[in-house]
């Protein structure tokens, strides 16, 4: 078992993508319906504001540390965090691994028709991926039940939800048990940067820790949730004894 480092009440793990990887296997072999949050500085300051989300996380099996904002808070709080392990990344690393160990996925979540682009996409990056199901993100409170059958009848070993924070987290963990899903990821906008419809930032971007500003760039709209940064950090200072 990995350290776990305390970021603003949430306890985050302590693990390089390998090890990141390898958690998510043996959970799929546990079969005890896992979650796997990936937790950027935006997650964490949401959570300082909303118990139930910060209940979530720390309910969950693994909380990796998506952003460099994590990372940051975990080494200045004077802990040891390896590395970033994106969302993205990491569904890639499980995506490339999936054929050989026989994992199934099913997609769930962003705009209609956006899960069918990255199930294609996944297909054609990952040859014998088995991508079992595929639904969209829109749905009224009357569809659940259905979503959820369309899910379990399906048998995914690894659910990925792309519904936004923290509506991904709390759905799943409402859910997990009638889910019956070995393991179930809130992935963001992992799915719309699959299907082509939102570019990820350069290589040296991402490397210099500046993924955040390039998405603020390319989606105006995001701008007014920069803000989150700078109250981010400020509250991970204070919070140091």
């Amino acid at each position: 078992m990995a350290d776990r480092v305390e970021i603003l009440g949430v306890q985050v793990d302590s693990v390089t993508m390998p090890q990141a990887v390898e958690r998510v296997e043996n959970l799929i072999a546990e079969n005890k319906n896992s979650i796997v949050a990936t937790a950027n500085a935006e997650m964490l300051l949401n959570a300082t504001h909303d118990a139930e989300l910060k209940n979530i996380l720390n309910a969950a099996q693994l909380v990796v540390a998506d952003g460099a904002g994590t990372v940051w808070a975990a080494n200045y709080l004077g802990h040891k965090m390896p590395e970033r392990v994106a969302g993205f990344d990491l569904v890639q690393e499980l995506m490339k691994i999936a054929p050989q160990k026989s994992l199934k996925f099913f997609l769930f979540g962003a705009s209609p028709g956006i899960a069918e682009k990255a199930k294609s996409k996944a297909e054609e990056l990952y040859p014998g991926i088995e991508i079992v199901g595929t639904r969209d993100g829109y749905f009224k409170s009357e569809d659940e039940a259905e979503i959820i059958a369309q899910i379990k009848n399906a048998k995914p070993d690894i659910l990925l939800a792309a519904l936004g924070v923290p509506k991904q987290e709390k759905w799943l963990f409402a859910h997990k048990a009638e889910l019956g899903v070995p393991v179930s990821i809130g992935v963001g906008g992992t799915f719309d940067v699959m299907a082509g419809v939102v570019k990820r930032a350069p290589l040296w971007m991402q490397k210099a820790k500046l993924e955040w500003l390039f998405r603020a760039m390319l989606q105006p709209s995001r701008a007014g949730r920069l803000i989150a940064l700078p109250k981010f950090v400020f509250k991970v200072i204070a919070s140091k004894k």
